[in-house]
């Protein structure tokens, strides 16, 4: 019973410290969108990354498992990009002329509620919630809340954004915009 119960303690501390590390890199990511080094936030997404975004509609009650957001592949979304699409856009924002971004939007990604969902070789599927708070001019300010699920895989010994499904509460969004990253 004693050897049991050390391998219990052991794999809980294992998986406390695995969570933990995965904060940090989500906190770290963050960081880099904060202060728009965005080249450097290019290399935690995989070649291979998908970024998505659906839209969410409101449904009569006791459909919201199947219609509440649109469909991957079937239906319109705000956003579905991979790693070409993504260095697209950063370095159309790093020109310094994207009417969108000019001048720059100052952010504030906040990341909570990180829970680890499964672990399978070297891929962890992740979920959270977020809130990216963003102010552009003197008065365009937007607040974006929702929850994402990632998936991050290790390469060469660091974590990477293998797929990112971002679900935001909001349905209609009143922002001018979507040129921030989430």
């Amino acid at each position: 019973m004693g050897a049991s119960n050390a391998q219990d303690r052991e794999h809980a501390l294992d998986r406390l410290l695995l969570v933990r590390e995965i904060e940090e890199f989500l906190y770290y990511e963050a960081e880099l969108l904060d202060t728009r080094r965005y080249e450097e936030w290019l290399t935690l997404l995989t070649e291979d990354i998908r970024y998505w975004m659906p839209i969410a509609r409101n449904v009569e009650y006791g459909q919201q498992a199947e219609h509440e957001y649109t469909r991957e592949l079937h239906d319109v979304s705000w956003i579905d990009e991979g790693k070409h699409t993504l260095s697209q856009r950063v370095g159309q924002i790093s020109t310094g002329i994207h009417w969108a971004e000019e001048p720059l939007s100052r952010t504030s990604h906040m990341v909570s509620n990180v829970d680890l969902i499964a672990v399978k070789g070297d891929e962890v599927t992740v979920k959270c919630r977020f809130l990216v708070y963003r102010n552009r001019q003197e008065t365009e300010t937007d607040f974006f809340v929702g929850k994402r699920e990632d998936t991050l895989r290790k390469v060469d010994g660091q974590w990477k954004i293998a797929r990112r499904n971002i679900m935001l509460d909001q349905n209609v969004l009143l922002a001018k915009n979507l040129t921030i990253l989430f």
